[in-house]
């Protein structure tokens, strides 16, 4: 659907001058708005309740503490269609160092307990109750969840059941016996979820935040590229990585290889067993 002027009168921020279509990742329609001299970005996701940008809206208020993110300006509903009103962030370039420390800046923000205060119910479910122990949250909210998605998609063999369940032995034995603190993550963390302003800030955008072990987030930042040496310096500069965590990297890149392997298929399976046959 294109929204139509009819549907943008109708917008709290209205009369609006300009609708442009821009890029928004693959769930939602969105747009550039422009009032006057001001501009916007607008997100619409048809026949949704106003409540689908509730996490999106909690995610960018939580990282705002530490990092810039869009403004939430307004969330509603119009004409069945749910919709999020953001500050528009004009782009250019800047330093991955500084990305780097600001990563480290939202990392440090820490709360009690794994999880966050509500499940994610999208493409793929993300089970966030709240768990007192890294390791069995992410085994059994995380890993587990994607592993039974997979095999009733066919995407899941009886080699690859056994190489998990070894894994998961692993993972659940480190983390009874390794505490880990938990993190305000992203949840997202690749090339496209990240920008520079026009001023040169770094900036956040499109989160799916959780409380989580931070080496889950820097898993994301190692799989597509987009972070260089300098983005891990400006990090380990504000909050250096714990002794071992390249050895753990694989276990977490895992996650996001099964679930680009869920909604991808067969694509992305070599990585993933590649990383599977490791245990």
């Amino acid at each position: 659907m294109m929204v139509s002027n009819t549907w943008l009168a109708q917008l709290p921020i209205a009369p609006i001058d300009t609708a442009t279509p821009v890029s928004g990742g693959d769930i939602n329609e969105a747009y550039r708005i422009t009032k006057g001299t001001s501009s916007y970005f607008l997100l619409v996701q048809p026949h949704r309740e106003t409540a689908f940008y509730r996490h999106e809206i909690e995610g960018l208020h939580l990282l705002g503490k530490a990092a810039l993110v869009p403004e939430v300006i307004a969330n509603g509903q119009i004409d069945g269609d749910a919709f999020l009103i953001l500050s528009w962030l004009e782009s250019g370039s800047g330093s991955q160092r500084d990305l780097g420390e600001l990563v480290a800046h939202v990392h440090q923000v820490h709360n009690d307990q794994f999880g966050f205060a509500h499940n994610v119910d999208g493409k793929l479910p993300k089970i966030n109750t709240w768990q007192d122990n890294w390791g069995e949250f992410y085994v059994y909210q995380r890993l587990d969840v994607l592993a039974k998605r997979a095999q009733e998609h066919g995407l899941w063999s009886r080699s690859r059941q056994t190489q998990l369940a070894h894994l998961r032995t692993i993972i659940l034995d480190f983390y009874h016996q390794n505490k880990t603190e938990a993190s305000l993550l992203h949840g997202d963390l690749w090339a496209g979820n990240y920008m520079f302003t026009s001023d040169g800030k770094s900036a956040l955008i499109d989160p799916d935040v959780l409380y989580g072990d931070r080496e889950f987030d820097l898993a994301m930042t190692t799989i597509f590229g987009g972070f260089d040496a300098d983005f891990y310096a400006g990090y380990n500069a504000v909050y250096p990585v714990k002794p071992g965590f390249n050895d753990r990297l694989p276990w977490y890149q895992l996650y996001y290889l099964m679930a680009h392997l869920n909604l991808f298929g067969e694509t992305y399976g070599g990585a993933m067993d590649r990383i599977l046959s490791l245990y």
